[in-house]
């Protein structure tokens, strides 16, 4: 029984009581409910304060008049206003512990599903054909899962794409470096000889006048269609994609060949979209190109911005490609909703974009379209994370290392035998990777370093993962099936229930905010709080009494369930034994 976020039905009931009493119509949300950290509070509302200045009354007075028509005595306690207006609000110990009962069996533990569903184009990962992925790839492909899973969870319809660079110069670069190599579509190929041949093919056309004319031509000849280059091409593609599901695989990563839809797939779409552009007059020329220019965007000396759609040799760059991807997904599959997991640098890039699709009505007011920004990830040097040669670090060595890195802390912990060390080494490697990156705010930078991801206290993956494992070990050895009304005999059982029930309200933080780090934040406290449970609270000693024991059994197995709920809408795995 999904009943939702405590805090939201009590903004609902303050609401209420501002409309009976002060005649005044408010969202729920501007009723300002807070969870408390004051002793004997639970929540604290502020909508006194941010309210009294609009009603030209004393704060004090406003609070007074939501306490005298709050309806809610079923749910709270007496309300106490506090200081200029403040209103600390405990929830009733009957209730509380009545609704922590409930999400016992409960599979959405109390959140419900959205009431209106939105149709989601979820653009991330976006690695390049014929390069092997780095770790500049890990942030979008994590968080654009992480987003992917809380929107499905939430009740939203959710079509990811995955955007390749698959198309233009660099492959009539390559497709001809490897021509000049005797290199055949029959032929044995892998990631690793591709990504050093466009190495070698960059120097060539930088440095061969007759080599880089030949790669253009090349280019000419793959967007004519012209069948052995497109053959060529197509053998780059299957055994990047190849190289891709690999790392996919090992990151636990929901994309699928069936999700791509690189630039290549744009490419038929983007003389209509110029066409269009410039029949609705949004388009001149520039220095020979064709721009757009949306306005509100200008340069440092303050004059128009151009959004260049084609350029002067009359090819095709990526606000092309990009306008051509709104229209496709708002026009021919019906999406209300476009979302970019791409990096903070290219920010002004898509607000550019967006401006120029709703110029071009390609977006309307009822769509939104958002650019999800994330920083960089640095080394402990203070800059961008690179191999000790200078180069990118691979994403494979990476999470090969990760799980590597594990191993030894699962082994000296753990008493499973070498099989399942091994599984859990890789849940516990890969989780720290993801967890580390997703439990920081994206739009920061953050420091990569093993010894913190790794560490068993603290805000990590691997901290999460012990209190979810040690909780399966106590209903293991319980060997009886959690069930019965939940107690309170000691502060630290009502601390845990109380945190239980703000699963709903994080989960609505996080998704709306498209923000991982709300989840993970509640998940770390709510470790806590079991831990401290754990410590004070006996579950298994003999002389715990039968209804108590069975109470603690009770949030012990929810606790465990919104543990790996949490952990699996960030792509986390969570083990049952460590």
């Amino acid at each position: 029984m999904a009943h939702g976020d405590v805090g939201l039905e009590l903004g609902t009931r303050v609401a209420e009581a501002l409309r009976r009493g002060l005649d005044l119509v408010v969202t729920p949300a501007e009723a300002v409910i807070r969870p408390s950290t004051r002793e004997g509070a639970d929540y604290q509302c502020n909508a006194a304060m941010s309210l009294a200045k609009k009603l030209g009354r004393k704060p004090r007075e406003v609070a007074e008049a939501i306490v005298a028509n709050l309806d809610a005595a079923d749910m709270l306690e007496t309300p106490e206003i506090a200081g200029p207006g403040f209103i600390n609000l405990r929830l009733r110990d009957d209730w509380l512990r009545g609704r922590a009962a409930e999400l016992l069996g409960d599979d959405r533990l109390g959140v419900p599903a959205v009431s209106a569903p939105r149709r989601f184009a979820l653009d991330y990962s976006s690695p390049n054909v014929a390069k092997e992925m780095h770790i500049g790839h890990l942030r979008s492909s994590i968080i654009g899962d992480a987003i992917l899973r809380l929107l499905r969870f939430a009740g939203h319809e959710v079509t990811p794409h995955n955007h390749l660079g698959d198309w233009g110069t660099p492959f009539g670069m390559l497709i001809e470096h490897l021509l000049d190599n005797g290199w055949t579509p029959e032929g044995e190929h892998s990631i690793h000889d591709l990504n050093g041949f466009y190495q070698e093919a960059r120097k060539k056309f930088d440095a061969d006048p007759d080599f880089a004319d030949r790669a253009r031509a090349r280019v000419v000849a793959l967007q004519g269609g012209d069948e052995p280059t497109l053959a060529l091409w197509r053998v780059l593609v299957e055994e990047s994609t190849r190289h891709f599901q690999k790392v996919y695989g090992l990151l636990g990563v929901e994309l699928t060949p069936a999700d791509t839809y690189g630039e290549s797939f744009y490419n038929p779409y983007l003389d209509e979209v110029i066409a269009d552009l410039e029949g609705k007059g949004l388009t001149q020329v520039s220095d020979g190109a064709v721009c757009v220019f949306p306005p509100g965007f200008t340069n440092r000396e303050g004059e128009p911005l151009p959004l260049i759609v084609r350029k002067s040799d009359g090819g095709y760059g990526y606000a092309s490609t990009d306008l051509a991807t709104v229209r496709y997904w708002v026009d021919e599959r019906g999406m209300t909703d476009l979302l970019y997991v791409v990096g903070t640098p290219q920010a002004q890039h898509f607000d550019m974009v967006f401006a120029a699709s709703r110029q071009a009505g390609y977006l309307t007011e009822d769509q939104t379209a958002v650019h999800i920004g994330f920083g960089t990830i640095l080394g402990e040097d203070g800059k961008t994370i690179r191999t000790r040669a200078g180069a990118s670090v691979k994403l494979v060595d990476l999470l090969s290392e990760a799980v590597e890195q594990a191993s030894a802390t699962v082994a000296e912990r753990s008493s499973l035998d070498s099989a399942q060390q091994a599984e859990v080494a890789r849940a516990v490697g890969i989780g720290a990777v993801k967890y580390a990156d997703l439990s920081n705010d994206r739009e920061k930078d953050y420091t990569f370093t093993w010894a913190r991801m790794l560490a068993t206290e603290g805000n990590t993956s691997v901290y999460l993962q012990y209190a979810n494992a040690r909780a399966h070990s106590v209903l293991r050895k319980a060997e009886q099936e959690p069930a019965g009304e939940v107690l309170f005999t000691e502060p630290a059982e009502r601390v845990l229930a109380l945190k239980l029930l703000q699963l709903p309200g994080a989960l609505t933080a996080t998704t709306e905010s498209y923000a991982p780090h709300k989840l993970c934040g509640y998940l770390y406290e709510l470790a806590a709080v079991f831990t401290t449970f754990y410590d004070t609270c006996p579950i298994l000693k003999p002389d715990v009494d039968p209804a108590v024991r069975a109470s603690r059994l009770v949030l012990t197995r929810v606790t465990s369930d919104v543990l790996t709920l949490g952990l699996g809408l960030l792509g986390i795995d969570a083990p049952h034994e460590l």
